[in-house]
């Protein structure tokens, strides 16, 4: 990720088979941290898991452990959809909630693999909009997201045909307008993100794709370099 000419942090992805309560599950974890001058100026340290079945996609447990900047958070939550509860629990502050869900709740990271594995693209036109409720720090969000059609991305590995994404984010304090971010995924069974962009009140942030492996499908390239 840049700032400017910076080199402000990095963020990964992965994806492994892990048991959960006796059951074989995926275990998806994101982690971020900044890196080199930024991290002097403010320090993140994230990671953001969530456990889904195999063959659904549908959070089972998440796990939000973070530091940014002097802000501390440690929870978990687990959801239970017989009686479409999520069990809130802040280690940090021992304090245990509980909230009413719906059965096609996702939560920050789940949703990146459910619009991967269940999103039909060959449906959408460009505009039209992809709706998805999620349940973050204790409170549901209506999230949408448009999708503004195809365009081939110079990269490091080459010539890559993506599909180009708006998620409306809030704005205010960090964002230009919640019209500021833009997200290209490759058009193939992979969905892999390659390139993000996002507008804030002070500069914009770029994060480019530097690595990748074991993925599902081939990667396509239009044009190697």
């Amino acid at each position: 990720l840049n700032y400017g000419f910076l080199n402000a942090s990095y963020a990964s992805l992965s994806l492994k088979e892990e048991i959960l309560d006796g059951e074989k599950v995926f275990r998806a974890t994101s982690i971020g941290k900044t890196t080199g001058l930024a991290r002097l100026f403010f320090k993140v340290d994230d990671i953001y898991e969530t456990f889904f079945s195999l063959d659904n996609v549908k959070p089972i447990k998440s796990i939000r452990d973070i530091y940014e900047g002097g802000y501390e958070r440690e929870a978990e939550t687990k959801y239970d959809y017989e009686s479409n509860t999520a069990f809130f629990y802040d280690k940090l502050k021992n304090i245990n909630k509980e909230f009413k869900i719906h059965s096609e709740i996702q939560d920050i990271i789940s949703t990146f693999y459910y619009l991967r594995k269940h999103l039909d693209i060959s449906l959408l036109k460009p505009n039209d909009l992809i709706y998805v409720d999620i349940f973050f720090d204790k409170e549901i969000y209506p999230f949408k997201m448009m999708f503004l059609g195809k365009e081939r991305i110079k990269t490091k590995f080459g010539l890559v045909e993506c599909l180009k994404l708006r998620p409306y984010m809030e704005s205010g304090r960090v964002f230009r307008d919640n019209e500021g971010i833009k997200i290209w995924v490759t058009n193939d069974e992979n969905r892999v993100p390659i390139k993000v962009k996002a507008d804030l009140r002070v500069g914009s942030i770029v994060a480019n794709l530097v690595s990748f492996r074991g993925l599902a499908n081939p990667f396509k390239i239009v044009v190697s370099e």
